[in-house]
């Protein structure tokens, strides 16, 4: 039995855990809902909690340096504590808010390259290899946010890629945050070299942050971050967000001298 309970905590033998989501997709401020499925393994063993987080993955850079790491964010346990037995199977399910600042994954149907986020599974315990589970989790957008989106796409912006940026900006809820780039229209090219849109989502609306021709480094509090935009969740008319967004993007380069 003393080796049973070695092996056991060494992960040989472990209870398993898995998730199984309700459904693969829901958006910024929507719910992630499943079922969570912890099996017995050899022995019996306590668990203390088990819970459930979403897991981004994201670009860090120092100096000339770059790399991907994931960090967790919307954590919450969906479980107490209980004993396992051997070969025996606890379902829990679990439903749990997704932060209105969490970065989008694809875009009509389209997986946008690079953006991942996750939902992990952990389970707690005592003296024993955490058998965690990792499952994909599918983010759209909100509908003023896919607004914005083809606004930006109507006056001539085209699609570049999006990235997660580890950092914070003025109004950041979460300690990274999603830039969205763009190539410049027609009549903006060889001023403008690219155009990077965030979304800084609350309650009420969006904060929309442009920057043009970003030169390095993170944009921080004390950095001018270009131009902000602030619209309500209801603001879906595509003409009218075009004519905002052309406004503060004329108004921008005026004042950086590319207009």
């Amino acid at each position: 039995m003393a080796f049973r309970d070695l092996m056991a905590r060494l992960g040989a033998g472990n209870a398993t855990v898995d998730a199984v989501l309700d459904h693969p997709e829901t958006t910024p401020g929507g719910t992630v809902s499943g079922t969570v499925t912890v099996t017995g393994g050899r022995i019996a063993q306590d668990v203390q909690e088990v819970r459930v987080e979403l897991v981004a993955t994201v670009e860090v850079e120092s100096g000339d340096n770059s790399w991907r790491e994931d960090v967790t964010f919307g954590t919450t346990a969906v479980g107490g504590a209980f004993r396992v037995e051997p070969g025996e199977q606890r379902r829990i399910p679990f439903s749990f808010r997704v932060p209105l600042q969490c970065p989008f994954t694809s875009l009509d149907g389209w997986r946008l390259h690079g953006m991942k986020v996750g939902l992990r599974t952990r389970v707690d315990i005592p003296e024993a290899v955490d058998p965690g589970d990792v499952d994909p989790v599918e983010v759209l957008p909100l509908p003023v946010q896919r607004t914005v989106l083809q606004a930006l796409a109507a006056r001539g912006f085209s699609f570049k890629g999006a990235d997660v940026e580890k950092g914070r900006l003025r109004g950041s809820d979460l300690p990274f945050y999603q830039e969205v780039e763009f190539a410049p229209p027609r009549d903006l090219r060889g001023r403008v070299n690219e155009l990077e849109v965030t979304f800084l989502a609350d309650p009420q609306g969006v904060e929309v942050v442009l920057e043009v021709d970003r030169r390095g480094g993170l944009l921080t509090e004390g950095r001018d971050v270009g131009g902000r935009v602030y619209v309500g969740h209801a603001d879906t008319d595509g003409a009218a967000m075009g004519a905002r967004l052309d406004a503060a993007i004329r108004q921008l380069g005026a004042r950086r001298g590319w207009l």
